[in-house]
């Protein structure tokens, strides 16, 4: 076997300079370039002014989306410093916004308390945009200095007097970067309305410029996260009326509880770490989990609630209907991996343990009534699981649960590596037979549902362990559920939810959701879920013909056929109206279908929106269906 003889040396290693490694590897600083990486950099520099707020010096942030595009963030802060930085001899605001890990949430002397882990935040967002301006009130001085992509092209500059003290910061998102310039104002409301909750008395305004008819939301809250909770839980029926909130300082941090019962089944607890929300848990959550279950137990035990006979409450029983939010703030946060969404720090653990344990036990104590009330809804999901368990436990007898044998509807792949292979749930038998006609054998299972599953919102684990249709999936999946439930055992990284076009389509996708988000969250968190994108027109002049996946596509195409030309739209109703070739062709095959991955990109949306589709009240589900109509082929949660 003969090599070349290229040569490898010094000249072949290229050397990133500044922020140009930003720009030419994105998605590495801010995630991606679509919209979660767009939003991103509005919540980096408000991120920043929050930690003002964090140390005591600001009160209040403005975000305003400009009518050219722009995204201008104010706050009354201390401002960035404007004098030289002692080491790279230009003025400090320049340090701040060119060179990344440059700021004050490094060493002793700035933040003690920050959100921001990598101190990347602001140099980021300015490599990533076209144009960055910034004006700080400092001083007694406005001082102002202009960027292009993130390079300086113009020196600070020394302006009016004033008394006033705080940063200004507008930047137009490079269009070259992103695939996407839009912002959406519904993305940013629901992002900053969470911040106001976890930061108490800071005023956080939100204002759309880009309508006629400006647009502005006003977020402040004095209850801070007891308010967060009442947000949370107010389209449900709580079982203690009074939100249940303590707080304590000491020297692992500042810790802070706010927790609520409600009637329905699912446990709705939100962690959160300096701000950022840790979906994946961690020492703090870990703690409070260990003080709730402990402390209800022994409360039930010491006041005959909880007979000698009875075996004591687990932790999912206690957690059924809970809607929680714990926020942590602590000095040097350790958070496991680069997305930061699992706290590490040991100390917390122990720290959160004892004050929850401490202040639940006061409150149990002090409101014997609410406490029988939470213990009676506790033993109730107690008997309501032991029922599952034995559902289940009759499901394994019956081998269709938890054992080698899978649903015999099943048309499963030959591969076995999960990594490589994909399932798709496919509503009704006339579409599961076409789909296991289109499909690749060697990698594609099909697992046809017939008619509407369960919603799982309204219906506790023991019709849900009952139910064929979920039994199925379950079986399919082979993580098993709840306390079986195993990541490391799933047969498919890709579970893909392909129904038909039309409402009742809609309607069996989001069941289906909803399941995965009740019983199966980690495989959302992990990324195995996935909606189909099946076309709903085919549009065809003579021999060719082209698929469109939306009445905007339709329209563009019609609007760009001459005038003249005699044209025929087919419009799909279901995927049992396509024959196999064109499902393999539109919606199957990996080479030209679309997918949508569904994702948790804000933990209160998506309980929000869970809630609301998919709960007992009736007015939330219509608003949200008035108000969002014209984007549910695009909804997720």
């Amino acid at each position: 076997m003969t090599q070349s003889k290229s040569t490898y040396s010094g000249k072949d290693i290229k050397v990133l300079e500044g922020l140009e490694a930003v720009r030419k590897r994105p998605g590495m600083y801010i995630g991606s370039t679509g919209p979660r990486g767009l939003h991103h950099l509005v919540y980096e520099i408000v991120d920043n002014s929050v930690d003002e707020a964090l140390a005591g010096y600001c009160s209040a942030i403005e975000v305003v989306l400009k009518a050219d595009g722009s995204v201008e963030v104010t706050d009354n802060g201390r401002g960035i410093p404007v004098d030289r930085h002692p080491k790279l001899r230009i003025p400090t605001v320049e340090v701040v916004l060119t060179v990344l890990h440059a700021g004050g949430k490094f060493g002793d002397g700035g933040y003690k308390v920050s959100g921001g882990l990598h101190g990347v935040g602001s140099s980021v967002v300015n490599a990533l945009s076209t144009t960055m301006e910034v004006e700080i009130k400092r001083d007694g001085f406005v001082w102002s200095m202009d960027f292009e992509r993130g390079k300086r092209t113009a020196a600070l500059k020394k302006g009016a007097k004033t008394k006033a003290t705080g940063t200004k910061i507008r930047f137009m998102p490079d269009a070259e970067i992103f695939e996407t310039v839009n912002f959406d104002f519904e993305t940013l409301e629901t992002r900053l309305r969470e911040m106001a909750f976890l930061n108490r008395n800071l005023k956080i305004t939100l204002t759309d410029e880009r309508q006629v008819e400006p647009r502005r939301e006003e977020f402040k809250y004095a209850g801070g996260i007891k308010d967060f909770v009442k947000h949370l839980n107010r389209n449900k029926e709580n079982v203690n009326a009074k939100v249940i909130y303590f707080e304590q300082d000491g020297d692992a941090g500042e810790v802070e509880v706010a927790l609520q019962w409600t009637t329905s089944y699912s446990d709705s607890s939100l962690a959160f770490a300096n701000n950022i929300n840790t979906h994946e848990g961690g020492t703090h959550l870990d703690g409070f989990k260990n003080a709730l279950t402990r402390t209800i137990n022994d409360y039930a035990r010491r006041n005959n609630i909880l007979k000698e006979k009875d075996k004591n409450l687990s932790g999912d029983d206690v957690r059924e209907g809970l809607t929680a939010v714990l926020s942590v703030k602590l000095h040097d946060p350790q958070f496991e991996g680069q997305t930061k969404t699992k706290l590490g720090n040991p100390e917390m653990r122990g720290f959160v343990q004892q004050i929850v344990s401490a202040g639940l036990a006061e409150f149990l104590e002090e409101n014997p009534g609410p406490a029988r009330k939470i213990i009676n809804k506790a033993t109730a999901a107690a008997k309501a699981r032991e029922a599952a368990r034995n559902a289940r436990e009759m499901s394994r007898r019956d081998n269709m649960l938890g054992s080698s044998t899978l649903p015999g509807k099943l048309a499963d792949c030959s591969l076995q590596d999960a990594a490589l292979t994909e399932i798709y749930f496919v509503e009704g038998d006339s579409a599961g037979g076409s789909a296991k006609q289109a499909r690749d054998r060697s990698f594609q299972a099909i697992l046809p549902l017939r008619g509407k599953i369960l919603n799982v919102e309204r219906a506790g684990q023991s019709k849900a362990y009952s139910s064929k249709e979920l039994q199925a999936m379950i079986t399919a999946m082979g993580t098993g559920v709840g306390e079986d439930f195993d990541l490391e055992k799933v047969r498919y990284h890709k579970a893909i939810i392909m129904t038909d076009a039309d409402v009742d389509g809609a309607h069996i996708r989001i069941l289906i959701l909803t399941f995965f988000y009740r019983y199966m969250r980690e495989m959302i968190e992990a990324g195995y879920v996935y909606i189909a994108q099946p076309p709903l027109y085919k549009f065809s002049v003579g021999r060719k013909s082209e698929y469109l996946y939306s009445d905007e596509d339709l329209a563009k195409k019609i609007a760009s056929t001459p005038e003249g030309t005699k044209y025929n739209i087919q419009r799909y109703k279901g995927l049992g109206e396509m024959n196999p070739d064109q499902l393999w062709e539109t919606t199957m095959d990996p080479k030209k279908r679309t997918l949508l991955q569904v994702s948790i990109e804000e933990a209160m949306l998506a309980e929000q929106t869970v809630t609301d589709l998919m709960g007992d009240q009736v007015e939330p589900r219509k608003e949200f269906i008035q108000n969002h109509a014209k984007d549910v082929r695009f909804l997720d949660i």
